[in-house]
């Protein structure tokens, strides 16, 4: 089969496009013939070899859609089944969805029900289920005003359209290092848009909620910003900072005002399914920015870091 591997840490040249053996299943295993994925910022730490659990060759790619080739579970999981595969160890431990076809653990196999087109289908898994959680998280109620930090990020127009999906009426303003890109991100959904600059919001307004998918380097400059009651979701660390130093939460957090967080690797098939029904039922416009073939996933690497990205990027298999 085709894959795309990485033998050694480094930039978009290292994702090799070459000839490798397609996988046979092993008990508690199943084949996936991969449709497509969607790109992500933490495969991009890995190739670049920030994952230290991670040993090369590998084939990269935490998640994947496509249907079951073969199968070790053919009651749940028969053969010409769609499916989405997401987290776990999936491009870390074991190889991933840059490939034709993927083995992945059946328990990580979640069988769906979806018209969409593979594009389409292939821009949810890790970026919308993300989004998903976090808004459940931040528990939204009707005519709320939501910040995203991050609002460039493909989770931050994700969260954008779901967030009006469940109710128009919630106001959405979107952070950005570039205001040049107002216009696109109102075109994606925002209401708003403010600046970020040198990791503080231009702004003196308050906000019921927010989702601050920069993480630990950005939190406490968000909590400010967070109205009386409201609740703040750190859920992404788009920033590079992985942990906060010397977090006292006396003095971090605000009187009365709510942090939780949500990790994706929590992953539920009712959740999956839940979150596909309302992209179908509302008709959420879920197309990804760009789309690339497998042989060019280093072009689609290099699209994403380079800042230009609005929304998600994918790769049809």
């Amino acid at each position: 089969m085709k894959a795309v591997v990485v033998k050694k840490a480094g930039g978009p040249e290292v994702l090799e496009y070459t000839d490798v053996p397609t996988p046979m299943v092993k008990p508690g295993w199943s084949l996936v013939k991969v449709k497509g994925f969607g790109v992500n910022h933490s495969e991009i730490f890995t190739r670049k070899g920030y994952s230290p659990s991670v040993k090369f060759p590998r084939i990269l790619g935490i998640e994947c859609v496509g249907i079951i080739e073969d199968t070790t579970d053919p009651k749940n999981l028969p053969k010409g089944q769609t499916v989405i595969s997401l987290m776990g160890e999936m491009g870390r431990d074991f190889d991933g969805g840059y490939a034709e076809y993927a083995l992945l653990p059946n328990e990580q196999i979640y069988p769906v029900q979806s018209n969409l087109k593979w594009e389409d289908l292939a821009a949810i898994p890790e970026t919308y289920y993300t989004a998903y959680g976090a808004l459940t998280g931040l528990k939204l109620t009707q005519g709320d005003s939501l910040l995203i930090r991050g609002g460039t990020s493909g989770v931050g127009v994700a969260a954008t359209k779901l967030a009006k999906a469940i109710d128009r009426d919630i106001h959405v303003t979107g952070s950005t290092r570039d205001l040049a890109k107002s216009d696109l991100m109102k075109d994606k959904g925002y209401d708003d848009v403010i600046l970020d600059q040198d990791g503080s919001l231009q702004t003196k307004l308050q906000y019921d909620k927010i989702l601050d998918l920069i993480g630990p380097s950005t939190l406490k400059d968000s909590m400010n910003l967070l109205a009386v009651n409201g609740i703040i979701s750190m859920t992404g660390e788009l920033g590079g900072v992985w942990d906060i130093d010397k977090f006292d939460p006396i003095s971090m957090i605000p009187n009365n005002r709510y942090l939780t967080s949500f990790s994706s690797g929590d992953v539920k098939l009712s959740w999956i399914q839940d979150m596909l029904n309302i992209i179908e039922d509302k008709h959420v416009d879920v197309s990804p920015t760009k789309v690339y073939p497998l042989s060019q996933v280093d072009a689609a690497h290099a699209y994403l870091e380079s800042g230009q990205s609005i929304g998600k990027v994918v790769v049809l298999v």
